[in-house]
C-alpha cells in the first residue's frame, strides 16, 4: 500500500525558497505577533489542533520523513478541507522544523483571541494564574497540568515567553488548543478576578500555611510565579491566602509545573469530595 494518494505537484526543494523563508521566520516572536500566525509541528499536535477546530492556514509536509500512514491521511484530510498543502524536500523541511528527528508535518495556524473578555466561566471556576514564566517548556507543561486538572482557564501574566512559541505548543502536547487561556498584565488579572469575585491562593516558600490546610472550594485561583523569583509583591500583597509546599530536602522549591500539579490536584480532591 502506498502512503500517498494525492496527485503529485511541484516539490519545494530549496531552503532559500521565499515560502520556506517565510515559514521559518515564524519561529521568531515578533514575526508571529506581526502576522498573527504560529507553527504547529508534528502529527500529534497538528491532529489535535484540527480536532479543536483551530484555523490551519497551510500545511507543509515531507513524505520522506513520515513515520506512519496517519501522516499521509492527515494531509489528505487537510486537502479535502481546502487547506493549502505544500510538499517540500527533506532539506527544505529541516529549514522550517524546530525538532531533532521531525516527522514531516508542519502547519501554519491562526493566532486566536487571548483576552480576558473572551473567557467564559462556570459558577465555581478553578483557575491557574502564572506570572513571568520564562521557559517555553515550563509554560507548555503548565498548560498540560491545567488541562489535566480540569481548570476552567489559565491566566498567563507578564509573559516572558509567548503562548504560541513552537516549544510551548510542543511541550503542551496539544493542551494549548483545548485549555482556555488569557494573556494579560498582573494588574489586569487582579482587576478581572476582583470583578468576578475569585479568591486567590499565592504559592510562596515564605508562607507558614501548608497548601493542604486551605479550602479551595468555590471561585478559586491558584497563583504561581516565575522559576527564578516567584510571585511579585503585587500578587503577594493582594492574595487572600499565602500557601507553601513543604520541602524535605536541600532544594527550597519545585519546578513550577510540578508545584502547580500538587496544589491543583489537592483543589480537585476537595472540590470533588464536596
Amino acid at each position: 500500500m502506498t502512503l500517498l494518494n494525492w496527485v503529485s505537484e511541484e516539490v519545494i526543494q530549496s531552503r532559500q525558497n521565499p515560502r520556506i523563508q517565510a515559514v521559518a521566520r515564524l519561529r521568531d516572536r515578533a514575526e508571529r505577533e506581526s502576522r498573527g500566525l504560529f507553527l504547529v509541528e508534528g502529527l500529534r499536535e497538528l491532529s489535535r489542533a484540527l480536532e479543536r477546530k483551530i484555523k490551519i492556514e497551510e500545511v507543509y509536509f515531507c513524505p520522506a520523513l513520515f513515520r506512519s500512514a496517519e501522516a499521509a491521511e492527515l494531509v489528505t484530510h487537510c486537502r479535502a478541507a481546502r487547506v493549502l498543502c505544500c510538499e517540500v524536500g527533506q532539506s527544505a523541511f529541516e529549514k522550517i522544523s524546530g525538532r531533532e528527528g521531525p516527522d514531516g508535518l508542519i502547519g501554519v495556524a491562526k493566532i486566536w483571541d487571548c483576552s480576558l473578555s473572551q473567557l467564559a466561566l462556570p459558577v465555581n471556576p478553578l483557575l491557574l494564574v502564572v506570572e513571568s514564566i520564562e521557559k517555553p517548556g515550563n509554560l507548555g507543561a503548565l498548560l498540560r497540568t491545567a488541562d489535566s486538572a480540569g481548570c476552567h482557564a489559565l491566566l498567563v501574566c507578564e509573559p516572558t515567553t509567548d503562548l504560541f512559541n513552537p516549544n510551548v505548543v510542543r511541550a503542551s502536547q496539544g493542551a494549548v488548543f483545548s485549555m482556555p487561556c488569557a494573556v494579560c498584565s498582573s494588574a489586569e488579572a487582579q482587576a478581572w478576578m476582583k470583578a468576578n469575585q475569585i479568591r486567590s491562593f499565592a504559592t510562596t516558600p515564605a508562607a507558614t500555611k501548608v497548601f493542604w490546610d486551605s479550602d479551595y472550594r468555590g471561585r478559586v485561583a491558584i497563583l504561581l510565579g516565575s522559576e527564578k523569583d516567584g510571585l511579585s509583591d503585587l500578587w503577594l500583597k493582594q492574595a487572600e491566602e499565602k500557601i507553601s509546599i513543604p520541602q524535605a530536602g536541600l532544594s527550597d522549591s519545585l519546578n513550577v509545573s510540578n508545584a502547580a500539579a500538587i496544589v491543583l490536584f489537592e483543589a480537585v480532591r476537595q472540590r470533588r469530595s464536596s
